[in-house]
């Protein structure tokens, strides 16, 4: 824009630059803007009159910064609604199990289940399973499995066909394709005691005080 001769008029619109209540800082802005141009219309030099090229460039980078906040509320807006419809339909999985990332395994009933998802097919698979103080009791042996998810149950004996008492047990996937290993993420099944809504959005909060996503739920049980 051309030179303001007299910006006393624009003082006294800016005042102290502080947002006012109840405008959102593109409102502001905008109307800062047009009390600028109003000021600028009134002291405009009549030898060198303001530019309505630049006028209207200028006007058109402030719609342009207003269409982007009222885009951003209105996602906004949409993304509170997908976290209320996620909640609704996470709180249907109460008292179901689901299979999640993790490593966790026990010898009891819905927890004797190792599953694991492949990213390509393996010409072998094997998952070995630790104690809680971390021993080797128990090796696995799947053979061949395509890609994708897989679910398998553990009997609960050890190497040497022995029951093992019921507690904390870990396991590992080993899977590989022509001597190659293969990317495998160990999945757990947990049963869903409750849900929740944080910041990392929609939580299904597993028996045993564990924790999942519900982003991250790859089957139901």
């Amino acid at each position: 824009m051309s030179t303001v001769q007299d910006t006393s008029n624009a003082a006294s619109v800016f005042g102290s630059g502080a947002a006012r209540p109840g405008k959102s800082a593109a409102g502001e802005t905008g109307d800062r803007f047009l009390a600028l141009l109003v000021a600028q219309m009134k002291n405009q030099d009549p030898l060198n009159p303001l530019d309505n090229a630049q006028v209207t460039s200028q006007m058109a980078q402030l719609s342009t910064v207003q269409g982007i906040e009222n885009m951003n509320q209105s996602l906004q807006a949409l993304a509170a609604s997908l976290g209320t419809n996620q909640m609704v339909q996470a709180a249907g999985l109460i008292g179901r199990g689901v299979l999640v990332p993790g490593d966790s395994l026990r010898p009891a009933e819905l927890q004797d289940v190792i599953g694991f998802d492949l990213s390509r097919p393996a010409d072998g698979v094997k998952v070995d399973i630790f104690n809680a103080s971390g021993a080797l009791v128990r090796t696995l042996d799947f053979g061949p499995r395509d890609a994708g998810v897989h679910v398998m149950a553990w009997d609960g004996l050890d190497a040497g066909g022995n029951a093992l008492p019921d507690g904390e047990y870990r396991f590992r996937v080993n899977a590989a394709q022509g001597g190659q290993g293969v990317p495998a993420t160990a999945l757990h099944l947990g049963l869903v005691n409750s849900v929740s809504q944080g910041s990392r959005g929609v939580q299904l909060n597993l028996a045993g005080n564990g924790q999942a996503s519900y982003a991250d739920v790859r089957q139901i049980f």
